[in-house]
């Protein structure tokens, strides 16, 4: 019996080595605390968010709340005249070639100044002081579960192994600390805040086991208000005692302590107070363990529908810093590259819930105090930054994460209504380039990046890719139609014909944030840069099918097919790349970080390889340009970027080099990404999150790509992923997808229906050897390389052996 058990036991566990190998090890770990904000890991649960910096004496817990505002709304718009005389004035500039002239009356008749427009900005330090500072540490271990959502810090010192768990809980709302050491009564540290503002005139108080503080941001770099804040910090013990000091509290000869903190603001949320106690006493109320369980289950049920393995490596085992620089002076990492992906979904996940307040902003939900104190603030620009945010949503199975974007479109379509009227007078709804938490939709008075009417279209786009990915009837009826009809409705009765062309054209407007040589001067605004065309076609096309398949607003479909007719087609230059002006103007700086006239190639896809070769080509010969182009102002963003446009070619070889580029150059310790020194004005490397979030849905392009009308798996794989898996990838028309691989060639591939659909799927090249439908295998012609029609019902799984 003795033997039977044993035997069990050893199977078991060999199966459980075996699962671990297959999915990979998704920790992010480290021999020592972090000794600066690029070196900590974040926690969040979509709306409270922390970095944790693992400290011996002093533990670091950077808090953060994603409406952490300063500002507050602008005063209504005071414009003279009427919109639509004002920019017939502008027009008619630009129709007679006075360009400069025309530039100089948009930015003095069409932009507004933000006066109040302000930042999202950081909370403060929660700091745990210790008393075993002369202690020699040893077997020390700092990881970030990616699996779990929970960071953790172990260490012995003084003869004690001492650990920490610390997670952010989205079901509980609250972000949580376990301390415990392996000796009875060990447990001694004060506990106390370091706010980053001293001018928010924090009050702080403590009382029995709580800390309690509140104050109003004030940070008036960017306009005066600010949001009202309060917080709890409430510590329980196993053993021992929690004693109230002077803005602190001091656990003594405790087993174990939990520490549970919530932050709330007003924004939105007139009873924070009460909320933000309430928050505090259930969790505490419910013990670590409940809240943990619940926790792990919440992020599990989203993480995990994503599984990818990219090959093996010799430093599968070092710690991810030691990784991280073998990488950058030179190696390669196909267990790096593959914790990567699996952190632009965990940092989604943690920034961005069904219950956030807030859309992941520019960096994400945690604030360094770096990016607020820049010109271009921590907010939200939509010329391509929070876009970037959620391109990975859909296809790495987190649909459910573009929630808060959609809701924030909501709002912002309501203020952008009144500039459409104010400033153009149109009917529907327009974005420029940079909002807030506030509403401000307007150009600002920088016109140069900020004239940019197409912004709102843009963001909106996800509304229609999130439709095509999960073909949500109710979603598309009653959120994303009704959105995108405003800003088809402000589009259409906006643009104008270009004279003795029949053209329609947007104008006058950038190609974020370029600018063209005319007569020697630099210039940024004219009529239907190429980004803008991409765009309203992006716009209508969208708007005409889901009209078409809600059948509604029959005359108003008809008048978009109409104005689609008189777009202005895309066009190669004299340089031999895609043109990004109406006109095939002088580059002011070829060497410029946007590329916004190849959003044709991608996220979009009206340029491919297979439809428009030639186009195609220009595309290709823009990117050898830019990256040719001495001192490139090469960033987290752009990088990315690289990564999709040579997976959309096709050429897996400089798509997994810009991979290389983007982990190598542009992130840190951490794994987060960075927009690097020297650029945009920065004196320092400073966290931006769209390059984590892009380079994932990147790589995905790398491996699955169905923007053709097809389902094709491996378009653009690296060599040095030669033999891998990846399974729970998302496809148009609601699907996932499995694929694996060895020396190259697919040996597995399925689909599993989420919906009623009917998938074409392009064949590998090797072949298959067998098609099955639920398990049985069906008859078929098809040869390799050849797209074959499935039609499948919900829950069918269609595979290829």
């Amino acid at each position: 019996m003795k033997r039977a058990i044993l035997l069990g036991m050893c199977v078991y566990m060999l199966a459980a080595c075996r699962a671990g190998e297959e999915r990979g090890d998704l920790s992010l770990w480290y021999r020592q605390p972090a000794s600066e904000w690029m070196e900590a890991v974040p926690v969040g649960n979509g709306r409270l968010g922390a970095m944790v910096f693992g400290g011996v004496e002093t533990e670091r817990i950077a808090l953060n709340e994603i409406t952490m505002w300063s500002g507050q709304p602008e005063a209504p718009l005071e414009m003279t005249g009427g919109g639509k005389e004002r920019l017939a004035a502008v027009r008619k500039l630009f129709f007679e070639g006075k360009y400069e002239e025309g530039n100089r009356l948009t930015a003095q008749t069409l932009a507004v100044n933000a006066r109040t427009f302000g930042s999202h900005v950081p909370v403060g330090d929660l700091l745990l002081r210790f008393n075993h500072s002369e202690a020699s540490v040893t077997d020390y271990k700092r990881e970030l579960d990616l699996r779990e959502a929970v960071a953790r810090v172990s260490y012995r010192a003084g003869g004690i192994t001492w650990r920490r768990e610390y997670l952010c809980s989205n079901p509980d709302g609250v972000l949580v600390v376990k301390l415990s050491a392996d000796r009875k009564g060990a447990l001694d540290f004060d506990l106390g805040l370091a706010m980053t503002r001293e001018s928010d005139g924090t009050v702080f108080a403590a009382e029995g086991n709580r800390l309690t503080f509140s104050g109003k941001v004030d940070f008036p770099k960017f306009g005066a208000g600010g949001v009202r804040f309060t917080g709890i910090v409430q510590v329980t013990t196993v053993g021992g005692t929690v004693e109230a000091g002077q803005g602190t509290l001091k656990v003594k000869q405790a087993d174990e302590a939990v520490a549970v903190i919530d932050l709330r603001t007003d924004y939105r949320q007139p009873g924070y107070e009460t909320v933000c106690r309430r928050t505090v006493e259930a969790a505490a109320a419910r013990g670590y363990e409940a809240v943990r369980r619940a926790h792990v289950t919440d992020h599990g049920a989203l993480f995990n529908r994503v599984d990818l393995a990219l090959g093996d490596g010799e430093a599968d085992g070092l710690p991810t810093d030691e990784r991280w620089r073998q990488v950058r002076n030179g190696g390669e990492d196909p267990g790096l590259d593959a914790l990567f992906f699996q952190y632009g979904r965990y940092l989604l996940i943690a920034s961005s819930r069904e219950d956030s307040p807030l859309p992941s902003n520019l960096q994400g939900l945690w604030n360094d105090n770096l990016a607020c104190n820049m010109g271009w603030t921590c907010d939200y620009h939509l010329d391509i930054n929070i876009e970037q945010n959620y391109w990975l949503s859909n296809v790495a199975n987190l649909h459910e994460c573009n929630r808060p974007l959609f809701d924030y479109l909501r709002f912002l379509s309501g203020h952008g209504a009144e500039v459409a009227r104010s400033v153009y007078g149109s009917p529907g709804w327009v974005a420029h380039t940079v909002v807030n938490a506030w509403g401000y939709t307007a150009s600002s008075r920088g016109v140069g990046y900020g004239m940019f009417p197409t912004a709102g279209a843009w963001i909106a786009s996800h509304l229609w890719t999130h439709y095509v990915y999960t073909q949500d009837r109710e979603f598309l009826e009653n959120t994303a139609y009704p959105l995108l009809r405003g800003a088809a409705e402000f589009l259409l009765d906006y643009m104008t014909e270009l004279p003795g062309t029949g053209y329609l054209v947007t104008g006058p407007s950038t190609s974020p944030e370029n600018a063209f040589l005319y007569e020697g001067k630099h210039l940024s605004l004219y009529m239907m840069p190429t980004c803008d065309r991409v765009l309203v076609y992006e716009t209508f096309r969208s708007c005409i099918e889901a009209s078409a398949i809600l059948d509604l607003d029959g005359d108003f479909r008809r008048s978009l097919e109409e104005a689609l007719a008189k777009l202005p087609p895309l066009k190669i230059g004299r340089n031999g790349g895609v043109q990004e002006w109406l006109e095939d103007f002088e580059e002011a700086s070829p060497n410029h970080r946007h590329t916004s006239h190849l959003l044709s190639l991608y996220p979009f896809a009206q340029i491919s390889p297979e439809q428009t070769p030639e186009l195609a080509a220009a595309a290709r010969k823009t990117i050898e340009r830019r990256l040719a182009a001495e001192g490139w102002e090469d960033v987290e963003w752009s990088r990315a970027n690289m990564i999709a446009f040579f997976a959309r070619l096709k050429d897996s070889r400089e798509a997994y080099r810009s991979l290389q580029m983007l982990l190598n150059t542009f992130t840190r310790e951490n794994l987060l990404t960075i927009s690097p020194a020297g650029i945009a004005g920065a004196p320092w490397d400073i966290f931006i999150i769209d390059g984590n979030a892009a380079g994932t849905a990147a790589m995905a392009e790398m491996l699955v790509q169905s923007h053709g009308g097809y389902v094709e798996f491996l378009p653009a794989l690296s060599a040095r992923w030669s033999s891998g898996h990846f399974r729970g990838l998302c496809v148009p028309g609601g699907a996932e997808v499995d694929a694996e691989w060895k020396d190259g060639t697919v040996t597995k591939a399925l689909l599993r229906a989420t919906v009623d659909h009917t998938f074409t799927v392009k064949l590998p090249p090797a072949g298959p050897s067998g098609i099955f439908l639920n398990g049985s295998k069906q008859a078929s012609t098809a040869a390799a390389g050849e797209c074959l029609t499935v039609v499948l019902k919900k829950g069918d799984v269609w595979e290829i052996r």
